[in-house]
C-alpha cells in the first residue's frame, strides 16, 4: 500500500520520505497492463498479472488458496478487455490495483476475490448469479454490495442520501466498505488526469465521509494516504509548505529520533524485553497539524518510536522501563490497550524527553495490535468464517439476512447502521452524521458494571444514555456522576463513571430540551424520532406546574399550625406547630411563648430554636398527648418526567396520607421540587410515607420542610 505515488495533480511526490515497507507496494500500471493485453494464463497458472497480489496475499496467509484469485482474474480480465482508464491503461489495472492495497492490508481471500470482480457487474456482461455460481454466495454478496456504492452519486444534490444508501449497501459486512475505500485510494492516486474542478469535488466527498469512514473502520493506512492525496488537491500551497519542511528535516545531519530509538533499543536489551524499535515518519497532514500547534518544529517532531513486542504484559513491561530510565513526559500518557478505542485501536502511548528539551512520542504495541492498527476491520480476515484457520463454508443463506452477527464490525458501524434505520428522515440522519464525523476525539466513561462507553467529547449524560440503552432511555430519569447525582446535561470527561437511572414507566417521554444536551446521532435520531411521531407530546417541560390537590392554601413558612395533640405546661395557652419545622410525634419538641399567649412548638433540632435561644427567650415545656394524628409538610427532590406528580401523589396516597395541599416548583436544570403538606392519621406511619415516595422513578430525596 504505498503512499509514494506521485499525484499528477501537483508537482511531485505526496510523500517523498515514506518507509520502504510501502515502496513494494507500488504498482507499474504499465507492466500490468502489457500483462493484461498479453491475454490469459494457460489452465492452473497463476496469470503473471497477479503475482504481487498473490506474493502479498501469501505474506498474511502463507497457506492461502490461490485458485479462486486466479480464476477471478481470468474472469475479470477477460470482461473488461477492450476497456481502457482515463489515464490510458487497460481497465483491468484498476482491480488490480484495488486488490494489491487489500492483500497488503492483510484482507483474506474471498475479500480479495471479490475486490478482483468488483467492477465486473457495473461494467460488463458478467452477471451476480454468474459470479454466485462460479465464486459462491459469500464473493457474490460483496460484489453486490460494491456494485451497488458505485451506483451512488455523491453529487452536492445527493449528498443526504450517500450515506444511507452506502449503508443500506454494506449491510453486515465490514469488507463491502473495505473494498470501497481501497478503490477510493486508487482512484484519488490516479486523479490527476481528470479536471481541476473535478479533482476537487472527489478530494472534498473524499474529505467529509470516506477519510472519518476508514478512521472509524480503524484503516489507519488507507486514511493516512487519503488525508495526503486529499491535502495536496485542496491545499496545494500548505502541502508545498509542509513537504519542504519534510525535506529540510530529511538532509539534516543529527537525527535525534534515531538517536533516542537508541537509547531506548538498549534499554529494553538491558531489560532482557525482546522488541522491536522503529522511526515512524509523520505523514504530510501529521506533520503539518502538529506545525500549527506547535509552532516551529524540532527534528523529533517528524516522527514517532514504535516498539513492537510478543505479548500484552510485555507493553506494560516496555512502558515501565521506559518511565524508569528516561524522563517520561507524564501528561502524554494513555492507555488504549486496557481501553481500546471504538475502532479496535490498542496501544499505549506515552513520551520521553532529552536533556536539550526534545520530546520523541512512542508507541508501544504487540505485532497483533499493530497488524490491526494499520488495517483495522481489514486484517480481521472473514467475520463468518467458522474458525480462524477454517474457510468459510459455501452456503446459500443471504449474508444480508441479518440472522449473521459479525463479531468484527466495531461498534460505530453497528450503532451506524442502526441510525439510518431510526432516522425519520433522510436530512435528520445526514445532520446528526456530519456531526458525528466531525468529531476527531474520544472520551471512554465507564459503567458501574464494569463496562465502558466510547462517546465524542463533549457528550452530556443524554448521550451515555441512549449510547446504552437505545431507545429505552426514554425512560431515562437522572444520573450518578462518579457517585454523586448529576442532571442529564451535564457534560462527561474522559474516565467518569457514570450510572445511569432508569425510571419503570413503560410510556415515559424524551424532553424535547433533551436535543440541547444530545451530541451523538444515537440520541439526536431517538429523540427526534419520538418527537416527530409525538407531536403533541413533549412540548412543555416535564412536570408541569400542579394545581392544589385540594382547594386549602399551602401554609406559609411562618404561618403558626394549631395543634390539639400537644399538652403545654401553661394553663390557657393556644398551642400551634412552627410552620419552619413541622414537628410530629414522637420528635423531640420545644416551645416558646409569643405575643398573644400562643406557645408555638418546635422539634429541638429546628434552626429557629438555637436563634431563640441565642436571644435569651425561655423555653417552654411541651410534649405529646395521646392523639397520634398529625399534619407535616414535606419536601420531595426529583428529576422531572412525564406522569411524575401523578405517580407520587397516588404512592402517597395508598400509605394513608391526606394531601392538604401542593406545589410544584418551575423545573431547574431537570430539576424538580415538590411541596406537600398531609395529615396522617398515625405519625408512626410517617417513616412508610417518606420512604414510599423515595420508591417513585424520578424521586432521589424526601424530607421535612426545613425553613429558615
Amino acid at each position: 500500500m504505498s503512499a509514494e505515488a506521485t499525484n499528477p495533480a501537483t508537482p511531485g511526490p505526496v510523500v517523498p520520505t515514506v518507509a520502504r515497507r510501502k515502496a513494494r507496494a507500488r504498482i507499474d500500471l504499465r507492466r500490468l497492463g502489457l500483462a493484461a493485453l498479453l491475454g490469459n494464463a494457460a489452465r492452473g497458472k497463476l496469470p503473471d498479472a497477479i503475482g504481487h497480489v498473490a506474493e502479498a496475499h501469501r505474506a498474511h496467509y502463507p497457506d492461502a488458496d490461490l485458485e479462486p484469485l486466479r480464476r477471478a482474474y481470468v474472469l475479470a480480465e477477460s470482461s473488461h478487455r477492450g476497456q481502457m482508464r482515463k489515464s490510458g491503461e487497460p481497465y483491468i489495472t484498476h482491480p488490480l490495483a484495488v486488490t494489491l492495497i487489500l492483500a497488503e492490508l492483510g484482507a483474506e481471500t474471498t475479500t480479495l476475490t471479490a475486490s478482483l470482480l468488483h467492477d465486473t457487474v457495473e461494467d460488463t456482461d458478467v452477471t451476480l448469479d454468474q459470479v454466485r455460481e462460479q465464486f459462491g454466495e459469500e464473493v457474490r454478496y460483496l460484489v453486490d454490495g460494491v456494485t451497488k456504492l458505485e451506483k451512488v452519486d455523491y453529487g452536492a444534490a445527493a449528498e443526504p442520501e450517500t450515506f444511507r444508501k452506502m449503508l443500506v449497501a454494506t449491510g453486515s459486512d465490514v469488507r463491502v466498505m473495505s473494498i470501497k475505500l481501497a478503490d477510493r485510494l486508487h482512484n484519488m492516486r490516479t486523479l490527476g488526469v481528470m479536471r481541476r474542478e473535478k479533482q476537487e469535488r472527489i478530494a472534498k466527498v473524499t474529505r467529509d465521509v470516506l477519510i472519518p469512514l476508514a478512521e472509524r473502520l480503524g484503516v489507519q493506512a488507507l486514511k493516512t494516504e487519503l488525508e495526503d492525496l486529499v491535502f495536496a488537491i485542496l491545499h496545494p500551497e500548505e502541502y508545498e509548505h509542509t513537504r519542504e519542511l519534510i525535506a529540510a528535516n530529511a538532509a539534516r545531519a543529527d537525527d535525534p529520533l534515531a538517536a533516542i530509538a537508541d537509547e531506548v533499543r538498549s534499554v529494553l536489551r538491558e531489560a532482557d524485553i525482546p522488541a522491536e524499535v522503529l522511526i515512524r515518519p509523520r505523514h504530510f497532514v501529521s506533520v503539518h497539524r502538529v506545525s500549527r500547534k506547535r509552532g516551529e518544529l524540532r527534528g523529533a517532531d517528524f516522527g514517532r518510536l514504535l516498539v513492537l513486542v510478543n505479548e500484552d504484559a510485555d507493553c506494560y513491561a516496555v512502558l515501565g522501563e521506559l518511565h524508569t530510565c528516561l524522563t517520561p513526559v507524564v501528561s502524554e500518557f494513555k492507555d488504549f490497550i486496557a481501553v481500546p478505542k471504538f475502532n479496535l485501536y490498542q496501544s499505549l502511548h506515552t513520551a520521553v524527553a532529552r536533556a536539550d528539551g526534545q520530546v520523541a512520542e512512542v508507541l508501544i504495541r504487540t505485532h497483533q495490535m499493530h497488524k490491526v492498527a494499520e488495517a483495522g476491520v481489514v486484517a480481521l480476515g472473514n467475520p463468518y468464517a467458522p474458525a480462524a484457520d477454517a474457510p468459510a463454508p459455501e452456503t446459500s443463506e443471504d449474508p444480508a439476512d441479518g440472522e449473521r452477527a459479525d463479531p468484527t464490525r466495531p461498534g460505530w458501524l453497528s450503532r451506524l447502521l442502526d441510525w439510518q434505520k431510526a432516522a425519520p428522515d433522510t436530512d435528520t440522519f445526514w445532520s446528526t452524521l456530519r456531526e458525528d464525523l466531525a468529531q476527531d476525539r474520544e472520551i471512554t466513561v465507564f459503567r458501574p458494571d464494569g463496562g465502558t462507553l466510547g462517546l465524542p467529547e463533549g457528550a452530556s449524560c443524554v448521550d451515555a444514555a441512549y449510547a446504552q440503552y437505545g431507545e429505552d432511555a426514554h425512560a431515562c430519569i437522572g444520573a450518578r456522576v462518579n457517585g454523586r447525582l448529576a442532571t442529564l446535561s451535564t457534560v462527561l470527561r474522559d474516565g467518569d463513571t457514570v450510572q445511569l437511572l432508569m425510571g419503570q414507566d413503560p410510556a415515559s417521554e424524551p424532553s424535547r430540551e433533551w436535543l440541547e444536551h444530545a451530541h451523538t446521532p444515537a440520541a439526536r435520531i431517538a429523540i427526534q424520532r419520538w418527537l416527530a411521531t409525538h407531536p403533541d407530546s413533549a412540548e412543555e417541560p416535564h412536570v408541569p406546574a400542579a394545581v392544589p390537590t385540594r382547594p386549602v392554601p399551602e401554609p406559609q413558612a411562618s404561618s403558626p399550625r394549631t395543634a390539639s395533640a400537644v399538652v403545654v405546661d401553661r394553663p390557657g395557652a393556644t398551642v400551634r406547630l412552627a410552620g419552619c419545622c413541622t414537628p410530629v410525634p414522637p420528635d423531640e419538641v420545644t416551645g416558646f411563648a409569643v405575643r398573644g399567649g400562643v406557645v408555638t412548638v418546635h422539634r429541638v433540632e429546628c434552626a429557629a430554636v438555637a436563634h431563640m435561644k441565642g436571644t435569651g427567650r425561655p423555653e417552654t415545656a411541651v410534649s405529646w398527648g395521646d392523639s397520634t394524628a398529625c399534619r407535616v409538610t414535606l419536601v420531595a427532590e426529583s428529576f422531572g418526567r412525564p406522569h411524575l406528580l401523578a405517580d407520587l401523589t397516588e404512592a402517597m396516597a395508598q400509605e394513608g396520607a391526606e394531601i392538604v395541599s401542593a406545589t410544584v416548583e418551575p423545573p431547574s436544570q431537570q430539576r424538580v421540587r415538590h411541596t406537600y403538606t398531609v395529615e396522617l392519621p398515625d405519625a408512626a406511619h410517617l417513616p412508610d410515607l417518606m420512604r414510599a415516595m423515595r420508591n417513585v422513578p424520578g424521586v432521589y430525596d424526601v424530607g421535612r420542610a426545613q425553613h429558615q
